[in-house]
C-alpha cells in the first residue's frame, strides 16, 4: 500500500479538511489557539497509575495534548487515540459529559489534528488505562491527510526527505531520535562531570584543518574572502588547551565534501575531546568507560560487547593478520604496492601514495572484520599528521581509531606538541597534495604559532555521534539515525 493517497484523492481531502476548518471557524472554534497551558506527557499519566485493575475510577484530573491518530466507537461515545511524544494515550468521549454539541465537534475531527483533551484517569473495562474527557481544545487543524495508520511509513525516501511524517507515522522513528538526544545529553553530563568545558568553535574556518577530507567552499561578501565549513574542531580546541582551559570538548556540526555512503554523510555531529597532561592510553580508557556506561544508561540489549576490556591491536599486525602484508617492511610506495599487487590487493588508483595504500588495506581488508568494539593502535606517522611520535616504536604515532560493526567511530592521539616537528609534518601534506591527494592537511601557520607559545601533553578524541547512534540503537545506515539527511534532488 502506498504511503500516501494518488493525487486526485488528496486533493479532495485537502478541500474537504478546508471546508471543515471553515466550518469551525463559523462555529466560533478557532482551530490554532496561541497556548494551551497546563499539559503533561501521557507517560505521566501511566507512571501515576500503575497496576490498577480494570474498571477502577481515580478521580485525578490530567491535562493532555496530541495528534488524534486513531477513533473507535459510534453513538454517544467514543474512544479516540491521542499520540504525543512519550507515547498514547486513550481517551473516552461521551455526548452526556461533554455536552451534545461539542461531542459531535470533538469526533469530526480528521486524523492528524492536534487536539487538547482535559479528563479523569480511569481504567477500562479491558484494562487500558484512558482519560474521560471533560472538556477539549481543537490546538492545530491539519489540512493534510496523515500517512496510512495501519501500514506506517514504509517508503524510504520519502521518510528521509519528510522526516515529520515518518515521526508522526512511526513510533520506532520517534524512540530512535528519542535516544539519539538522549545519547548526547548523556555524553555532555559524563564531561562536565569530569572537569571539562563544552565549547564553541568557528564553523566558518579561513583555513580548514583537523582531518583529511575535502572541504565545502563558501564566500564571504563583506570580508571578500573565500571561507571553508569545518571539516573538525581539533585545532581550534588545541588552541585553548594552549591557553590554559586544560579540558575542554565540543559537540556540533562537520562538514566534507565527499561521498554518501550508509556510513557518510556530508553533514555529521562531532564529539572532539581534548585534556591536558592525558595521552592515548588515557583516552582509550575513557572510551571504553564512556561507550560501555552509555550502552547501560541507554538500555542496549543489542548482540555488540561494549563491556570493558576492548581488543587494542596495532596497526601493522592487523593489516599483516588479514593480507599477509607488512606494511612497516614496506615503508616505499611503489614496493607496498607492489606487494598488494603480488598478493592479489589490487588497488583502485594507480597513482595512490604510501598512505592512501595502507588505509586501502585497513578499510578493505581489516574494517569490515571489526564487529565487536577493537582500538587499532600506533598507526604510523604518514597517516597521522596531527599524532606524537611513539615513545618506543619509530615511524608510527600514539594514535588509536576504535571500531564496531565494521566501520570507524572514533579516533584519537597522544596530540604532537613539539611546534617544529609539527611543521615538518605541514610540510610533508603539502607535498603530498603536490602529488595528487586531495585529502591532505593544509599549511596552517596560525595553529603554528600557537603551538610556539607550548603546548602541554594533551590526549585527543574524535568520536562521530551519528556512528555511535547506528551501534547503539542496532541501524546500519547513517540517514536513517540522521533526522534531515542530504539527498539528491
Amino acid at each position: 500500500m502506498s504511503d500516501a493517497p494518488d493525487t486526485q484523492n488528496e486533493h479532495e481531502l485537502i478541500a474537504e479538511r478546508k471546508a471543515k476548518l471553515a466550518r469551525f471557524r463559523e462555529a466560533g472554534i478557532e482551530p490554532f489557539p496561541h497556548e494551551f497551558k497546563g499539559v503533561v506527557p501521557s507517560e505521566e499519566v501511566r507512571e501515576n497509575h500503575p497496576g490498577l485493575e480494570p474498571g477502577t475510577e481515580t478521580n485525578v484530573t490530567y491535562r493532555v495534548a496530541g495528534r488524534l491518530s486513531g477513533r473507535r466507537g459510534h453513538g454517544k461515545a467514543a474512544f479516540l487515540d491521542v499520540v504525543d511524544r512519550s507515547g498514547k494515550m486513550q481517551v473516552h468521549a461521551r455526548a452526556d459529559l461533554l455536552g451534545e454539541e461539542s461531542f459531535e465537534q470533538l469526533v469530526s475531527l480528521d486524523l492528524g489534528d492536534l487536539v487538547g483533551i482535559d479528563g479523569e484517569a480511569f481504567v477500562t473495562k479491558r484494562g487500558e488505562l484512558s482519560l474521560a474527557a471533560t472538556g477539549w481544545t481543537l490546538l492545530a487543524k491539519s489540512l493534510r491527510p496523515p500517512p496510512d495508520k495501519h501500514h506506517g511509513l514504509a517508503d524510504v525516501e520519502t521518510r528521509y526527505r519528510h522526516r515529520e511524517l515518518d515521526l508522526i507515522a512511526n513510533e520506532e522513528a520517534r524512540e530512535l531520535f528519542i535516544l539519539r538526544s538522549r545519547v548526547i545529553s548523556l555524553v555532555r553530563r559524563w564531561y562536565d562531570d569530569r572537569g571539562f568545558l563544552e565549547v564553541e568553535t568557528p564553523v566558518l574556518q579561513p583555513i580548514y584543518g583537523g582531518a583529511l577530507a575535502r572541504p565545502f567552499t563558501t564566500h564571504h561578501n563583506q570580508l571578500d574572502r573565500q571561507f571553508y565549513l569545518r571539516i573538525a574542531t581539533e585545532l581550534y580546541l588545541k588552541r585553548l588547551i594552549v591557553g590554559g582551559l586544560e579540558k575542554v570538548y565540543e559537540l556540533g556540526k562537520d562538514f566534507r565534501n565527499e561521498g554518501i555512503s550508509h556510513k557518510h554523510n556530508p553533514e555529521f555531529t562531532m564529539l572532539e575531546t581534548y585534556e591536558a597532561y592525558a595521552d592515548y592510553s588515557k583516552v582509550m580508557d575513557d572510551v571504553e568507560t564512556l561507550v560501555s556506561w552509555l550502552a547501560q544508561e541507554t538500555g542496549y540489549a543489542g548482540e555488540l560487547k561494549f563491556e570493558a576490556p576492548w581488543p587494542r591491536i596495532p596497526l601493522a599486525d592487523a593489516i599483516k593478520e588479514q593480507t599477509g602484508i607488512d606494511i612497516l617492511e614496506k615503508r616505499d610506495r611503489d614496493a607496498l604496492a607492489q606487494e598488494m599487487v603480488d598478493k592479489g590487493f589490487h588497488h583502485e588508483l594507480p597513482d595512490d601514495s604510501w598512505p592512501q595504500l595502507v588505509d586501502e588495506l585497513l578499510s578493505k581488508h581489516v574494517e569490515p572484520k571489526l564487529i565487536h568494539p577493537t582500538f587499532i593502535t600506533d598507526y604510523p606517522v604518514e597517516l597521522s599528521p596531527f599524532a606524537k611520535e611513539h615513545r618506543s616504536k619509530p615511524g608510527l604515532t600514539e594514535r588509536f581509531e576504535v571500531f564496531a560493526e565494521g566501520m570507524e567511530f572514533g579516533n584519537a592521539f597522544s596530540e604532537l606538541n613539539d611546534p617544529q616537528v609539527q611543521r615538518e609534518r605541514f610540510e610533508a601534506q603539502v607535498r603530498l597534495a603536490s602529488e595528487g591527494d586531495e585529502e591532505t592537511q593544509p599549511f596552517d601557520e596560525a595553529f603554528l604559532q600557537a603551538l610556539e607559545h607550548g603546548m602541554p601533553p594533551t590526549g585527543g578524541l574524535g568520536i562521530g555521534i551519528d556512528r555511535l547512534v547506528m551501534l547503539l540503537s542496532g541501524r546500519h545506515g547513517i540517514r536513517e539515525v540522521v533526522l534531515f539527511p542530504a539527498m539528491r534532488d
